[in-house]
């Protein structure tokens, strides 16, 4: 995967795994003031993909910032991975991302040409997003970190959340499972060649389409998986408001990383995951590879979208047809007393469709 060696040797995590976990975020915001005048429709108090603020009577500013060490050796392909999981944000709420600022941090001894390189592969995505580069900020670290601050704009009646999904809506994922085990497999020389391929493409993939494809539907929550994993996120959808029912056997995955999960080719992060989950979703039933899966942190990970029954099938199709092939219906919303007792789960439950 290139030609510069280095910037995995750099580093102790990659990707989206180095996010501090869900609790730990939760108690540290927990106190904070949101202030401003009214303005602010979305903040940080839901756990949100993005904060929205209102900027007239019809359209919101929606605002993000994302960044991560790598994960893959190749410098230009960390760059595009990261600008698209940075710019995933907007799209997960609905938006349209118009100028992104770099965010970058790298160690003076390191060869400056690698970094040319990530900013190079950083202003492909940008491009191809449809967005402006303005600039940004780099700072002298330990370890080579790149990410975006992004801005979008979308109309203040169409904005996504992440947590006001429907009772009878069905669960759409738009990407494959597993791309941290296979990088996870990566970092110790066991992962196969063709798995790292897959993996890479599904994170520089741009989630534009599939946002794009989703806002011509009824859709009632989105957010993009991401370093918590799929139950995580799931479990902030869910809120206190409903239950979510996943079906493990039509979950999208890279067909490898099962096997790397069965070998224990697995990530701190995933760990996290599981622990964060715990009472409210019950995975002891499922084989453990598919239990990893769940827990997985996902790097530029898919979009997890709730749609009317009625129009899951057609909303699938169309974001195949736009290049997400592994798009799939995976789950369903349902009211938050019904299930509770299968699987003692408040949140996500595991079942069969």
């Amino acid at each position: 995967m290139g030609n510069a060696k280095t910037l995995l040797s750099n580093c102790v995590s990659g990707g989206c795994g180095a996010k501090i976990e869900s609790d730990g975020l939760a108690s540290l915001l927990a106190g904070l003031p949101s202030g401003g005048d009214g303005s602010l429709l979305v903040g940080f108090d839901t756990a949100d993909d993005a904060a929205v603020y209102a900027l007239d009577g019809e359209r919101s500013l929606i605002f993000t910032a994302d960044f991560f060490p790598p994960m893959v050796d190749d410098p230009r392909v960390f760059g595009r991975i990261a600008a698209a999981n940075a710019l995933s944000d907007v799209w997960a709420m609905g938006g349209k991302p118009f100028l992104a600022l770099n965010l970058v941090c790298f160690p003076e001894a390191m060869d400056k040409g690698a970094l040319a390189e990530i900013l190079a592969g950083g202003a492909e995505k940008i491009a191809e997003a449809g967005a402006a580069l303005g600039g940004g900020h780099s700072i002298y670290d330990r370890e080579p970190k790149y990410g975006l601050a992004v801005a979008g704009i979308i109309e203040t009646s169409k904005v996504v959340r992440n947590n006001t999904p429907k009772p009878g809506h069905r669960l759409i994922l738009t990407k494959p499972l597993g791309v941290g085990i296979v990088m996870a497999a990566l970092r110790v020389g066991l992962a196969d060649e063709g798995a790292v391929r897959q993996a890479v493409s599904s994170m520089e993939r741009l989630n534009r389409s599939a946002c794009e494809c989703m806002m011509a539907f009824n859709v009632s929550a989105c957010t993009d998986v991401t370093g918590f994993g799929l139950i995580v996120h799931a479990l902030e959808m869910a809120g206190d408001a409903v239950t979510i029912i996943l079906y493990p056997d039509a979950l999208p995955v890279i067909p490898e990383a099962v096997k790397y999960a069965d070998e224990y080719l697995l990530t701190a992060a995933g760990q996290r995951n599981r622990n964060r989950a715990g009472a409210h979703a019950d995975v002891s039933r499922l084989p453990f590879a598919i239990q990893e899966l769940l827990f997985d942190p996902q790097t530029s990970g898919g979009l997890l979208i709730a749609v009317p029954p009625g129009e899951a099938e057609a909303l699938v199709a169309r974001i195949r047809n736009a290049g997400d092939e592994n798009a799939a219906i995976i789950g369903e919303i349902t009211q938050a007393s019904l299930h509770r007792t299968y699987a003692n789960s408040k949140g996500v439950v595991l079942a069969s469709r």
